[in-house]
């Protein structure tokens, strides 16, 4: 390897994947690293030029990495016959679907970002997620409705996550009918809050096609 940066992109990549079983014992951590790095017969030193943030560029990568993953997966010619809405969901569907063979590794991903020195990250980890979706959508907003959209994503993504941690569905079946419902969920909420929040959620081709009674009152499922 001559150390240029696209030989280090395919060492980190390469190292992410090698991790993903020592995480379940080690947990998110340069243990885990160096577990991984060893199967794969790299050197320690090289583990460092990857990652000198350790685990914590470490998971940062590995975020940006499922992120291209699920853009990859859903073609861009697919995407463009759904609803936008449906965009949304598909791609957030794919990532689950690209995680689902780590899900406890993911587990303590997820244990790891929670911790108060990692919290900021994790927070950015996941906007970065919505916007990388968003994107993908088709939104081309820049004035406030690019955090409006993004804010309510970063909700739906967030709880459909920690939903799919503990789902033991077939086919994680239960989290995606989850999903379904806390995107109903957020018109239903847009619908109560007025005209005001409904031109919010009114996008480029609309996130939501359907409208519901005036006066209908928000279930939580």
């Amino acid at each position: 390897m001559d150390g240029t940066s696209d030989d280090l992109d395919r060492v980190r990549e390469r190292l992410l994947d090698a991790l993903l079983p020592h995480v379940v014992f080690d947990g998110w951590s340069e243990a885990a690293l160096l577990a991984g790095a060893r199967d794969l017969k790299l050197d320690a030193g090289l583990v460092m030029a990857a990652f000198p943030g350790g685990p914590a560029e470490a998971a940062r990568a590995f975020s940006e990495l499922t992120d291209r993953r699920m853009l990859e997966a859903v073609p861009a010619a697919e995407l463009a016959e759904m609803r936008v809405r449906d965009r949304v969901s598909a791609l957030l569907r794919v990532r689950l679907q690209l995680l689902a063979p780590h899900k406890e590794a993911i587990r303590r991903l997820a244990s790891f970002l929670a911790l108060p020195n990692h919290a900021a990250l994790g927070a950015r980890l996941a906007w970065r997620t919505c916007d990388a979706i968003w994107y993908a959508a088709g939104d081309t907003a820049t004035d406030y409705n690019w955090y409006s959209k993004r804010s309510l994503l970063f909700g739906v993504h967030s709880a459909t996550l920690l939903y799919w941690l503990n789902d033991r569905s077939e086919g994680d079946e239960e989290t995606f009918a989850f999903l379904e419902r806390r995107l109903d969920e957020v018109l239903r909420i847009g619908g109560k809050l007025g005209k005001g929040m409904g031109r919010l959620l009114d996008l480029p081709d609309r996130l939501f096609r359907r409208r519901f009674r005036p006066g209908m009152r928000m279930r939580v499922k």
